[in-house]
């Protein structure tokens, strides 16, 4: 499957501010292959549940992406057998509850959702229903491009739709898309007057996959939780010499099966007009 060219454009150290080089970068689609794809999966897992990920069983949950191997894809430059740059899976939590990778992730998602009264009059009681939930993962490089997201979420509908039709266990109630949001904090070794009133003021969420925005305006529940492993020295860590630092958070989205489609497609009309 491949997707079209997305062009990125790239300053010339050499020319003008105006002058700019055009970088025509062929992004394509690859069904998982467990021969390639384990160590880019477990990247992009370890970047999606931040400082929450050495909680779970990495190694267990790629596994059982990629063996998932007609559900989702890889986004990938310059052929199969490079690692991904972007990923998109979904996975039955009631067909796996029983395996550790999604048993940990069961508990984790249903403990960080009470925190939040967004999401706490929903999630937990959903995740221990026996109801079939559609665990949504998705994560890509921070520098991908959004035009490249909404052909990986379309064509998972189409096979999640052929995989219903062969009786295979995809047919869901609610899917739960699990993301990150981040808002920026003043450093805790700064401590002038200006910065630590800027730190009192209600920080507004920022979003690391701009689609996710628009996707929450069609979910029956949306919130935001605090990583367990997350402090001030961590968004110290991501200041990269900047004011104010970077503190993220997890994100979580309950969208209803009959709602979900149209999601898609409001994020594939956004991407198109934020681009």
């Amino acid at each position: 499957m491949a997707d079209p060219a997305v062009d990125k454009r790239e300053d010339d150290d050499s020319s003008d501010d105006e002058d700019m080089d055009i970088v025509n970068v062929d992004f394509e689609l690859f069904n998982y292959d467990p021969q390639i794809d384990f160590h880019g999966v477990k990247t992009l897992l370890r970047q999606l549940f931040d400082a929450d990920s050495q909680l779970f069983d990495l190694s267990g949950l790629s596994d059982l992406i990629i063996e998932q191997n007609t559900i989702g894809s890889t986004c990938k430059v310059d052929g199969k057998a490079n690692d991904a740059y972007a990923f998109l899976t979904v996975l039955n939590l009631q067909e796996h509850r029983a395996k550790k990778p999604i048993a940990q992730l069961i508990d984790y998602l249903t403990d960080r959702a009470k925190t939040n009264d967004s999401l706490s009059g929903a999630v937990p009681e959903l995740l221990s229903s026996g109801k079939h939930v559609g665990l949504v993962l998705a994560e890509r490089l921070l520098n991908m491009p959004a035009e490249v997201i909404p052909p990986m979420w379309t064509c998972m509908i189409d096979e999640i739709e052929a995989a219903v039709e062969d009786k295979e266990p995809y047919e869901f109630t609610h899917y739960l898309v699990v993301s990150r949001t981040y808002h920026e904090v003043a450093s805790s070794l700064d401590q002038s007057e200006r910065k630590q009133k800027k730190a009192r003021e209600e920080p507004a969420l920022q979003y690391f996959h701009p689609e996710d925005e628009e996707m929450r305006k069609h979910a029956v529940a949306a919130g935001t939780y605090e990583f367990t492993k997350g402090g001030e020295a961590v968004a110290d860590s991501k200041r990269a010499f900047q004011e104010m630092g970077i503190k993220s958070c997890g994100f979580m989205m309950l969208i209803e099966a009959d709602k979900f489609q149209g999601a898609v497609q409001a994020i594939a009309e956004y991407v198109g007009t934020a681009t």
